[in-house]
């Protein structure tokens, strides 16, 4: 059986763009309204029937904080998994990409080319990543079989995930585009096949 995975990213936070990575930092009224506004609109589609069965998050708070209020609004299970969190992007952390540029304008230029072959310094590799992501993606699949999921996440865990089920090369990773507040509708196969539902 399959499983379905409803991806949410966060909205926007209180430090703005950047490389978050790691920064705890909480959402903007604007991204808690961007966050609201998408749920509004998926629940209005559903006319009254249930959606998700249970919400898993991103522990960081500009996911939980909104995860909590969902599963807390609809009466359902939450789960926080700390895999779901955003790549590390070592001294990158908090940087916006002009600033990253003013630094290291050819690591820079590497990491967008080919993200998996260049790791900003100390940062996450992306191969490490993307074996974290995909184990959580099994154990889900695993441990709540023909279940509906809302994953509260991030920008770089859904572009993974959606270039995994577009069948994208690794080199394209950074050509999927993720905006605030954006939702995307993922089956996982118990074979550990994703494929996009449009």
């Amino acid at each position: 059986m399959t499983v379905r995975l409803d991806l949410l990213r966060h909205g926007e936070t209180e430090q703005g763009g950047g490389l978050r990575g790691s920064i705890d930092d909480a959402l903007t009224a604007t991204g808690w309204a961007q966050l609201r506004e998408a749920l509004a609109t998926v629940l209005s589609e559903q006319q009254g029937q249930p959606l998700w069965d249970r919400v898993i998050s991103s522990p960081l708070q500009r996911c939980a904080r909104f995860a909590e209020e969902v599963a807390q609004a609809l009466a359902i299970p939450l789960a926080i998994d700390p895999a779901l969190q955003e790549l590390h992007f070592g001294d990158w952390e908090g940087l916006s990409s002009a600033e990253v540029m003013q630094r290291d304008a050819q690591g820079l230029g590497r990491f967008w080319a080919d993200p998996f072959a260049y790791t900003p310094p100390n940062a996450e590799p992306l191969i490490q990543f993307e074996a974290r992501i995909l184990a959580s993606v099994q154990r889900m699949q695993q441990a709540h079989c023909g279940e509906r999921i809302l994953l509260v996440t991030h920008g770089g865990v859904m572009r993974l995930l959606l270039a995994r089920a577009r069948g994208l090369p690794r080199s394209d990773l950074m050509q999927v585009s993720v905006g605030h507040a954006q939702l995307v509708r993922l089956v996982a196969g118990q074979d550990g096949t994703l494929s996009e539902c449009r």
